[in-house]
């Protein structure tokens, strides 16, 4: 199943979030694969910096628990100086409504 959703980067960061996600974590990568996602892509509208993030997941259920796990927390807090956030430090996120698919 494939989900998407936004995200916003603060003006200036385009560059930094690039190079924190070229040097991903091993740990965050292999945490999102126990999780069930098989594919994970973002992409940024440098206009707006709007980021735009869509990933496939074989069980939607299992990303319930992606926030309380030590590894997104410390990503999220590593992040949260580049990007807009909540009170806890995760990205303010706003999913998005499926109206179209070519399969």
């Amino acid at each position: 199943m494939w989900q998407s959703f936004t995200m916003k980067l603060l003006p200036g960061m385009a560059a930094e979030y690039q190079k924190r996600h070229d040097a991903i974590w091993p740990d965050l990568v292999n945490l999102l694969k126990q999780t069930g996602i098989s594919e994970y892509a973002i992409f940024l509208d440098e206009q707006t910096l709007v980021l735009f993030a869509v990933l496939q997941v074989n069980d939607p259920l299992l990303l319930h628990d992606l926030p309380v796990h030590p590894v997104m927390q410390r990503w999220w807090h590593y992040m949260s100086d580049i990007m807009e956030t909540n009170a806890d430090a995760s990205p303010v996120s706003i999913p998005l409504k499926p109206v179209f698919y070519l399969p």
